[in-house]
Order: structure tokens, then sequence, then C-alpha cells
């Protein structure tokens, strides 16, 4: 066994290894060259253009702008999808395609596409284990990698930076925003589908500790673990750091509008890929360079939305890189208290509740443009602040408003999963004169709470749970509105002393811990 095994290492057999060629003709035509190209190209140039030649590319066509395309693609798919050899996640499993779509829209304008990649880790792949030590180091290397690439080809006119998940994207973002003399685009990776299943790729990071203290069965952690991830490709379906960056890259002005959450192998997430390769061409012609769109007040509306999301905290860490790689100054500890004093929470989505929304859900309710919608009507945004489709937020967020795209896939919301979008009850209560309107509460059952005063008439929202707990956060209020007491936003702060709901099967509420706050 041993013998035939060194033999079929050792040699094939295969008499087609033996057909070799030592000499070609090399690719047919000429270079575009010049008297003063010769004379005053670098002799990188000149080689350059020889290799693209080697390559296969129609010598007539060179001399066009050439565009660098970034990724953080990893993996190694079949034409049929299949795969020949994995990658480390999903995020990056499918980002190629969005690398050939850019790429023939490029060549469909003339322009010279290239592309490289420096793949990125999975915190949940190494949850637990020592390749964990390599999470946050791994953003700065690559971030220098991709500089180093950008670098690497000297006449490029522009590039368009596909990238998704944990820190992989933070780099992606970190190397555009250090050369800001580029004209840049963004292309986020895109985030997985839900599972009907119900559990999601958060959740099911824990079968094995579930399984232990014997909450689910072996055959429920064997069936939840395959499915959970319910599509090859995409971050995850929560709103964690991955799905986090891409909220904040396109709050930045990096990429399109609603580039962010869009389900990945989708029609509508190659249709961003191509649009940005048209946007980074338009970019270049108008003379648009990443550091007119990165900007202070870029970086004010990144903070404001990732408030307004109630993004994952490691954007704390990320986006002050980034800021320093653009040249800005790094928000403080101040700067970030000043903007969440300010800023209420409005998306609802996994792992915070109440619903917990998939991200795409959040997607198709309208995602970044949507919330940014609410946000301007509170006058929060730096509205003046340009965004790679070469125009300001504001005529961004006018589009939206009044857009097909955001009818159709509200309505698709509202069709598939039975989501209503439109549910404005907030608008709604400060369009009727709402002076005072106060959302959420430290106590649950009923932490989403509403409260509001029109002039002295009190306004309350109870939630889904009003129907079906004996006991939630009404009682704590109510009492107090009928003693003519004014609730405000410090009030139900301090529910958060106590405010938690037991169930006791012998209720003595109000003398028990959930109504120590009251």
């Amino acid at each position: 066994m041993g013998d035939a095994l060194n033999s079929a290492i050792f040699d094939s057999h295969d008499e087609s290894i033996y057909q070799l060629q030592t000499k070609s003709p090399g690719p047919q035509g000429a270079l575009p060259v010049t008297d003063e190209i010769l004379r005053s190209y670098a002799s990188g140039d000149l080689f350059g253009w020889t290799q693209n030649a080697a390559m296969g590319w129609d010598p007539a066509r060179l001399g066009g702008p050439e565009i660098l395309i970034l990724s953080t693609h990893g993996g190694l798919r079949a034409p049929d999808g299949t795969p020949i050899a994995l990658g480390l996640h999903t995020g990056h499993w499918e980002v190629g395609l969005l690398v050939e779509a850019a790429a023939r829209e490029l060549q469909k304008l003339g322009a010279i596409p290239f592309t490289t990649t420096c793949s990125d880790p999975c915190d949940g792949r190494t949850q637990g284990t020592p390749g964990m030590f390599d999470s946050l180091p791994y953003r700065n290397d690559a971030a220098i990698i991709f500089r180093r690439h950008i670098r690497s080809l000297p006449r490029r006119s522009g590039v368009v930076g596909v990238a998704t998940c944990d820190k992989g994207l933070p780099a992606m973002m970190m190397a555009l925003a250090g050369t800001k003399e580029l004209s840049s685009v963004l292309v986020p990776g895109g985030v997985m589908l839900g599972s009907m299943d119900q559990w999601n790729s958060s959740s099911v990071q824990s079968i094995g500790a579930q399984y232990a203290h014997g909450q689910i069965t072996l055959e429920e952690a064997a069936a939840a673990g395959c499915r959970a991830c319910a599509s090859p490709g995409g971050g995850c379906q929560f709103l964690g750091t991955a799905a986090t960056s891409q909220v904040v890259g396109e709050a930045l002005g990096m990429t399109l509008p609603h580039a962010a959450l869009v389900p990945s192998g989708s029609s509508i997430w190659l249709d961003m890929a191509r649009r940005s390769g048209r946007a980074v061409m338009s970019l270049i012609q108008r003379g648009i360079r990443m550091q007119d769109i990165l900007t202070e007040a870029a970086l004010h509306n990144a903070m404001v939305t990732f408030a307004a999301f109630g993004g994952s905290t490691n954007l704390i860490l990320h986006l002050p890189a980034i800021a320093h790689a653009a040249g800005l100054s790094r928000p403080t500890r101040e700067d970030w208290a000043k903007i969440n004093a300010r800023v209420p929470r409005l998306v609802d989505v996994l792992p915070n509740g109440p619903r917990n929304h998939p991200t795409i859900q959040v997607f198709l309710a309208g995602g970044v443009p949507e919330v940014m919608l609410h946000l301007r009507r509170m006058g929060l945004l730096e509205t003046g602040a340009l965004t790679a489709s070469g125009e300001t937020l504001e005529t961004v967020l006018n589009w939206w408003e009044t857009s097909e795209r955001r009818a159709r896939l509200r309505a698709l919301l509202k069709e598939k999963d039975g989501v209503d979008p439109d549910d404005v009850t907030r608008l709604a209560i400060r369009e009727a004169g709402a002076r005072e309107l106060h959302y959420g509460a430290a106590a649950l059952p009923g932490a989403m709470f509403l409260v509001a005063w029109i002039e002295d008439t009190p306004l309350l929202g109870v939630p889904a749970c009003g129907l079906y707990h004996r006991t939630t956060v009404l009682d704590l209020i109510l009492p107090r509105i009928l003693a003519g007491e004014r609730i405000g936003k410090k009030e139900l702060a301090f529910l958060g002393h106590g405010g938690l709901c037991q169930d006791c099967t012998a209720c003595n509420f109000p003398h028990c811990a959930f109504g120590k706050g009251a």
C-alpha cells in the first residue's frame, strides 16, 4: 500500500505531461505606443502594457483608464456555484461575482479593470481558539496590503473596493480613506437570507452550550447547525460588526445609495456592482475624489446613522480608524456621548428587539436612506455632504423619498414577510402636535413603551406584549399618570432599577422588584 501511494504521489504516469513547448509567438498585434509615450512613461508603465497583452487583453484597447477592483474574495466556486475549495466564511464566498459584474461594466465603458484580493478571517469560525488573536490585527494588516495593491498599479485612475464582514470591510474603508486623492467607490458584500427555521447565524453559535445544558436535543442541534446560514453568501443576518460596517460605509457616502445589507447573490446585488462601476467612472470624469466625500460632515452623518441603527459597538474602534486614515479628527468619547444623547434608536433588527428583524428586512424597508429620511426630518444630518453618487446627501434623499425602488421594495417586504414598513405611529404623533415624545423604557415586558404629551394631554403607546402579559410597563406608568405626574425620559430611565417582570406564579405587584424603579 505504501509503495503504491508513493508511486501515485511521485509520478502520475500521465503521458500528456510530457507534451511541452518551450517557445511561443506571443500575442498578436502591437502596443499603441507613441514617441511621447516611449520617451515619458516609466519603464514599469511600458512593461505593464506588455504584461496586459500577455494576459490576453487586446493591445489595441490599451491606454484607457485603469481601474483597480480590490476585494476580500475567498474560496473557489465552480461556474454553477458549487464549491471547489471553501472560503473561511460566507461573507466573501460570492464576492467574486460582484468583482466580475463591476469589471464587465468597466470594460463596456472603455476602462481597463484589474483585480487583486486580500481575503479575510471569520470571528465566528475562530471563536474559542487562538485564531481570535489574529482578528483585530488583521484589519490593520489588510488595510496596509490594500494600499500597497493600489500603489502597485501606478497608472490607476480609480478604485472599486468590494468587501464584507467584520474586519475586511473596515480594512477596505481604511484603505480607500487613506488614498484620498483617488476617485473610489465602496461596494459592500451584502447579507445572507434569513432561515425559515428561525435560527440565525448568531443563535446557532451557541448550539454546543444549549445542548450541554439540555435545552435542545441532538437532532435539533444538528438541524439548526446545518440550516441557520440559509444562503451560501453574504454576511450574517444580524446587525453585528459586518452589517454595521456596511451601514456606516453608506452613511459616510462611500457607497451608492441603498447599497448596505443587499441580499448576496441576488440580481439587485449584482446591479449594485454594475452601477458602482459606472459611478467610479463618473467620479473620475468629474474630478471628485475620496477626500471630497470623506469630510467632517460625512463623519458626523456616520455617527448619527450608527446611533439610529443601534449597531455593533465595535464600530467605535473602526470609525475612528477610518477617520484617521482620511486625515479627519477622530471622534472622542464626548463626541459619541453627544450624538447618542440626541439620536433615538429607530431600527428593530437582530440582535436588538423587540421583533428582531433580519438584516434583509431592514434592506427591504429602505435601509440607510430610509433611516436618514427620519434623521433629516429631525435636523440631525449634514445634508450638504457629497456621496459616491457624485451628488449631495440632500439630493440622494430627495430621490429616495419618491423613487420607484423605495415603493416597490417596501411593498415586497409586506407581501413576502407581512412586515408593514409604513407603520408611522411616532411620526403621526409628532404631526398631531406632540412637543414631548419618549420611546423605549428600561422595563420588561414593555421595553418599546411610548409616552407623549400634546400640551397637557398624555398619550401612551403600549407594545404588543400588553396583549398577553398580565403585568407590563403600563402598570408602572399609568398610576403615576393618573396621579397627575408628568412622565419623561428621566423617569423612564429610572425604571432600569428593577424593571424586569419575573412572571411569578403569585403576582405581588407592585410589591416586587419589577416596580422598584417606580
